[in-house]
C-alpha cells in the first residue's frame, strides 16, 4: 500500500499541471475542468496497479483524462437533452392559450434562466412527481431545507415568468400526478 501511495503521489505531482491544462482547454468552464481532473485522479488511484512505469505513466494518465472527458461530454449532452424535454413539459403545464407556441417558448426560456439547482428541484416535483420527503432523501437534505429551497425556486420561477410576461395563477398549473407545481 505504501508503494501505491508513493506511485500515485509521484504521478500526480508529475502530471497534475498538464492534466488541468488539458481539461481546461477542452471544457466549457473551469468547474467542469476541475471535475474532469478530480475524476481522472480518482480513477488513477483506483487503477494504480495498471499504472505503467516511467514515461508511459504520463501518457496513461492522459488516456484516463481523455476517457473521463468523453464521459463528461456525453453526460452534458444527456443533461441538455433532459432540460430541453423538461422545458417543453413545463411549458405544457401552463394553460390553453390561443398562441401556445409563443407562450411555451417564453416559459422554456424563463425556466432556462433559473440556476441549475432550482431547475432540478422543480423538475423533481413536476417531472418525476417526487414529494419533499422523497427529494430530501434523494439529495441528502432535511425536509425543511427542501421546503425552503423549493419555495425559493418557485419564487424565482414566478419572477422569471413575470419578466417574460407570462401570466398565470399557481392553481392553473397542476402536475399530472395531481401535485401543484
Amino acid at each position: 500500500m505504501s508503494d501505491d501511495i508513493h506511485r500515485f503521489e509521484a504521478v500526480y505531482r508529475a502530471t497534475y499541471d498538464q492534466i488541468i491544462a488539458y481539461a481546461g482547454r477542452r471544457c466549457d468552464s473551469p468547474q467542469d475542468a476541475a471535475d474532469v481532473v478530480a475524476e481522472t485522479f480518482v480513477i488513477v488511484w483506483r487503477k494504480i496497479d495498471e499504472l505503467p512505469p516511467g514515461a508511459q505513466a504520463r501518457l496513461w494518465v492522459y488516456g484516463v483524462a481523455r476517457n473521463v472527458l468523453a464521459d463528461h461530454r456525453r453526460s452534458a449532452l444527456r443533461r441538455r437533452a433532459r432540460h430541453r424535454h423538461l422545458d417543453a413539459e413545463m411549458a405544457d403545464l401552463y394553460g390553453d392559450l390561443a398562441d401556445r407556441s409563443v407562450e411555451r417558448n417564453a416559459i422554456a426560456q424563463a425556466f432556462a434562466t433559473l440556476p441549475e439547482d432550482d431547475r432540478e428541484l422543480l423538475a423533481l416535483v413536476a417531472w418525476e412527481g417526487l414529494d419533499r420527503r422523497e427529494i430530501a432523501a434523494m439529495l441528502g437534505l432535511s425536509r425543511n431545507a427542501v421546503r425552503i429551497r423549493l419555495h425559493r425556486a418557485r419564487r424565482r420561477l414566478s419572477r422569471a415568468l413575470e419578466v417574460a410576461d407570462v401570466r398565470f395563477t399557481p392553481t392553473d398549473a397542476v402536475v399530472p400526478t395531481g401535485r401543484s407545481l
